[in-house]
């Protein structure tokens, strides 16, 4: 399957392949061409699945890759480690054309996209995600950085890569955790954007446990088109690019108050009981139809999703909210869910803030 991001300032493919990373330097040349040399970050969970697969299919389209390795985790996603990986790939002596490769998940394609935005003002970059999180959201749309001790992604800039390579054999090596985080995102642009991809993860939700090659491969496909279309409506994130956060409000201060803590949970586990919640609050508003918000919890429960912990700290989980970039001027920008398939933006005030997460347990 090959899709493409059309944006105002670029356009870029992306290339859905049924096996692992064999057919990524074949890709890469038909992108950029002859390409002596690259820089691959990886991480050190990920690299040792990848090696064999990622250097030889580089080595046979003639790519000298030298690789630069982070750690896991979220705790990982730091100016520091992005300082450093800056020296190291200074280190290794590239020009501006070298191409910056990240082989990862969500946390490498965010630093390295980083790296390659700010090095020499800008290197070639390359993604190749191989989390379904990172396939269906991260690795497309251009949004780079890393987070500060004031909230997630607080440092960064958007910056387009040149090429998509998602190997949908790399979703078999996930843990049920990482692999729920990725559907965490994938029910969120079904629930935004496509009601027909909503009902196909409701009559599909067997399959997809079942991690089926087929049906997640339309997923994804479904998902970076839904992703692309809002991009290239709002490549810079001033306006509808919003609907994207969906979830996230609720989700991301979840997810922060967790953070470093034994009872941490990934990104996209995190979004799902954001959606849940915000859709709640939509449906007590009298803004989209009733029973949403339970076909919604239906349809989490089928793919596999847990319960929302019941021990959040509500005055901690709210206060991320306020550290939240969305939030301007004392107004939060949120998605407002009007039925399965379309929401619309609206503005809130600081003090409507804690009704979006009155659903959760205890709040």
């Amino acid at each position: 399957m090959r899709l493409t991001v059309s944006l105002p300032s670029t356009s870029y493919p992306v290339v859905v392949e049924q096996g692992g990373l064999d057919g990524l330097g074949r890709a890469l040349a038909e992108v950029m061409g002859d390409v002596p040399r690259a820089i691959v970050i990886s991480d050190t969970t990920v690299w040792p699945l990848v090696v064999d697969q990622c250097l030889g299919s580089l080595n046979a389209v003639g790519v000298n890759a030298e690789v630069v390795l982070i750690g896991c985790g979220e705790t990982e996603k730091t100016v520091a480690t992005w300082s450093r990986v800056v020296e190291d790939v200074l280190d290794l002596g590239v020009d501006r054309g070298t191409p910056v490769i990240a082989v990862g998940g969500g946390l490498v394609g965010d630093v390295a996209g980083f790296v390659a935005a700010t090095v020499m003002r800008g290197l070639p970059f390359i993604q190749v995600p191989t989390t379904l999180l990172a396939m269906v959201d991260s690795a497309v749309g251009g949004k780079t950085g890393v987070n500060s001790r004031h909230g997630k992604n607080m440092v960064g800039a958007f910056y387009q890569p040149m090429l998509v390579y998602a190997g949908m054999g790399m979703l078999q090596t996930l843990t049920l955790s990482q692999f729920n985080s990725g559907l965490g995102e994938v029910v969120k642009h079904a629930l935004l954007a496509d009601a027909s991809l909503f009902r196909l993860c409701e009559e599909g939700a067997s399959r997809i446990r079942s991690r089926e090659t087929e049906i997640l491969t339309d997923l994804v496909g479904a998902c970076v088109g839904i992703k692309a279309n809002v991009v290239a409506q709002d490549e810079h994130e001033g306006g509808w690019r919003a609907v994207l956060n969906l979830g996230h409000t609720v989700g991301h201060a979840i997810e922060a108050s967790l953070i470093g803590t034994d009872a941490a949970l990934p990104h996209g586990v995190c979004v799902a009981f954001g959606l849940v919640s915000e859709t709640a609050w939509a449906e007590r508003m009298g803004a989209c139809p009733a029973g949403t918000t339970e076909r919604l919890r239906a349809l989490l429960a089928s793919l596999g999703f847990p319960e929302c912990p019941s021990n959040l700290d509500a005055e901690v989980v709210v206060d991320q909210v306020m550290f939240d970039k969305k939030v301007r001027r004392g107004k939060l920008r949120t998605a407002v869910v009007e039925d399965v398939g379309r929401v619309r933006l609206t503005e809130i005030s600081a003090d409507e803030v804690p009704g979006l997460f009155h659903s959760l347990p205890g709040f």
